[in-house]
This record gives C-alpha cells, sequence and structure tokens, in this order.
C-alpha cells in the first residue's frame, strides 16, 4: 500500500464527550473526524470558509460509511488520523481513523466529499493547485 501524509490529532477524551451509557458519545466520533479534516485542509493551504486564489472552498460530507469497532471511555487519549482514499473531478475520499495509542482500532470511516464553492453554495471543480495539494494525503 502507498502511504501519502496523513493528518494526525491527538485527544483526550473528557466528561463532556461522554454520554449517559458512560462512554464516549457517537456524535463526538463524526466531531473528532471533522476537525482533523479541517485541520488537514488548513495544512494543505485551504482552511475551511478562507479565500484563497479568489474563491472560498470547503469540502462537505455526501455520504459515509463508519464502522465502530471499540467502546471509548472517559480518560482515553485516542489518536485521529486522515488521509485520501480517492480524488474524483468535484469530490474526495476521506478515510478515518481513531485508534488508541497503542494502534488499537476504536474507529473507521469513509467520508465521500465534495468540493463546495462557498459563495455559489454549490459544487465545484477541485483546482489542480488543491488536487496537488490533496494527492500528497492519498494513500492507495
Amino acid at each position: 500500500m502507498k502511504m501519502g501524509q496523513v493528518q494526525e490529532t491527538r485527544v483526550v477524551i473528557g466528561t463532556a464527550d461522554c454520554d449517559a451509557l458512560g462512554h464516549m458519545n457517537v456524535a463526538r466520533y463524526f466531531a473528532l473526524c471533522n476537525l482533523n479534516g479541517f485541520a488537514m485542509q488548513t495544512a494543505m493551504g485551504w482552511p475551511p470558509g478562507a479565500t484563497v486564489d479568489g474563491r472560498k472552498l470547503s469540502f462537505a460530507v455526501v455520504h459515509s460509511e463508519s464502522n465502530f469497532l471499540s467502546e471509548v471511555m472517559e480518560g482515553e487519549t485516542l489518536l485521529v488520523r486522515t488521509d485520501i482514499a480517492a480524488i474524483g473531478t468535484k469530490s474526495a475520499t476521506f478515510r478515518n481513523r481513531i485508534l488508541r495509542q497503542d494502534g488499537g482500532r476504536v474507529f473507521e470511516s469513509h467520508w465521500k466529499s465534495v468540493l463546495m464553492d462557498l459563495d455559489a453554495r454549490r459544487s465545484a471543480p477541485i483546482p489542480d493547485v488543491f488536487r496537488a495539494a490533496l494527492e500528497r494525503y492519498m494513500s492507495a
């Protein structure tokens, strides 16, 4: 498998991340992946909501497939990792993984996301310079 760059964020799960069942709430898994994806986009030079090369572009999830692999409890330290599985004309598929510090898998999700022109509020072709930045994170 060819490995590109990976965006990684380390988080410690707090009381506010957990629900009445005592484990991390399902919404928090998605929120962590979303935050990491925004960090990746910023690292590529395309901060979400910012104007770059005269355009405001950001990705919006249109389809996701997820697997919850292990329960997470308050106080655990997790690694959130994101890379790119595929790039199309107007979309990219982001591969998200949440792991324990020891590498144990907690959550995996693929998000097909369409590039949005935030002024026109519709999908847009991925500009060549943005595509090149995405390709650095491509894993096959």
